[in-house]
């Protein structure tokens, strides 16, 4: 088994499974494309690519009725669920309310779906082909990305449903933090979109089930505290905290100070880290004095 671990003081902010994001809208549902600043398809120039299937956005009148198929769908689905309801039925609908039916780019989010926006000899013309779930087979591998305060980093790895913990990274791609211009959260379908932009201009869209988790440190790079900037007192309290979450002394804690006063302390132990979900988090909170504070007296920026 091969984890991916950061160097010697780096530290480790995420993980999560991530390729390259799918068209919502009816015109490029299902649709991706990789384009240069003129709109051109360039997949065919990225170096090392194997070629992928040629695609064409609908005509306006097929995005049309593909639209009305799915909101007669829709409607009768909700007519189903009334009548189930209403006949005594206990029925609930999942909702997410980080998804958001209005486009903030319908250039590139109705009218045509780029996943990738890169001149010549740009940082994102150099992400790997993995990505793409028409190129890659991912029903049996994942490509996760890792976060780090000094990197971002791509990985390939085996996928068995029946044995997520088997992880046997292979390192695809990496960049350093400072060729990350910005990170955006998109949420036109279904909220689980980003959008990174390169110091060059270039950009990729990706998505992400737990995109939050991966991004807050993206979006937001943050101000880490180093263990021993911490007074005795908090440092004991971290130390207990990592000794009964089990997380070895190779694992960095991740401490921010809230501008409430209190400090978040994550941890990412490796021996939770799972192919189908990335890496999973211990939590503590404390107050300035080093002692744990109770949720029920969380502040909001807290959570």
């Amino acid at each position: 088994m091969n984890i991916w671990q950061p160097d010697p003081g780096e530290t480790l902010l995420g993980r999560a499974p991530v390729t390259f994001a799918t068209g919502a809208a009816p015109r490029v549902k299902g649709l991706r494309w990789f384009r240069d600043t003129d709109r051109n398809d360039i997949q065919g120039e990225l170096p090392g690519w194997p070629e992928g299937p040629s695609l064409t956005a609908r005509s306006t009148g097929a995005a049309a009725a593909q639209s009305s198929l799915k909101g007669a769908a829709t409607a009768a689905g909700v007519a189903v669920m009334a009548f189930l309801s209403s006949a005594g039925g206990n029925i609930s609908t999942p909702s997410d309310d980080s998804g958001s039916d209005t486009p903030d780019d319908p250039p590139n989010e109705v009218e045509d779906f780029p996943v990738m926006w890169a001149a010549p000899d740009t940082i994102a013309r150099t992400l790997p082909w993995q990505l793409d779930p028409g190129r890659f087979d991912h029903k049996h591998h994942r490509t996760h990305a890792i976060v780090t305060d000094r990197r971002l980093v791509i990985v390939s790895l085996p996928f068995d449903k029946k044995n997520l913990e088997a992880i046997d990274d292979e390192v695809l791609w990496q960049c350093p933090r400072t060729d990350i211009s910005s990170v955006e959260l998109k949420d036109f379908k279904d909220g689980n979109d980003f959008k990174v932009t390169f110091a060059d201009s270039s950009w990729c869209r990706l998505t992400c089930v737990w995109r939050r988790a991966l991004t807050r440190y993206l979006v937001h790079p943050p101000d880490l505290l180093s263990l021993e900037s911490l007074h005795a007192k908090q440092r004991a309290t971290v130390a207990k905290f990592t000794e009964e979450a089990g997380v070895p002394d190779s694992v960095t804690p991740i401490i921010t100070r809230n501008p409430c006063g209190h400090y978040n302390v994550d941890v990412l132990p490796p021996d939770q880290f799972t192919s189908s979900f990335g890496s999973s988090e211990e939590s503590l909170v404390m107050d300035s004095g080093g002692q744990e504070v109770n949720v029920e007296d969380y502040h909001p920026e807290d959570f």
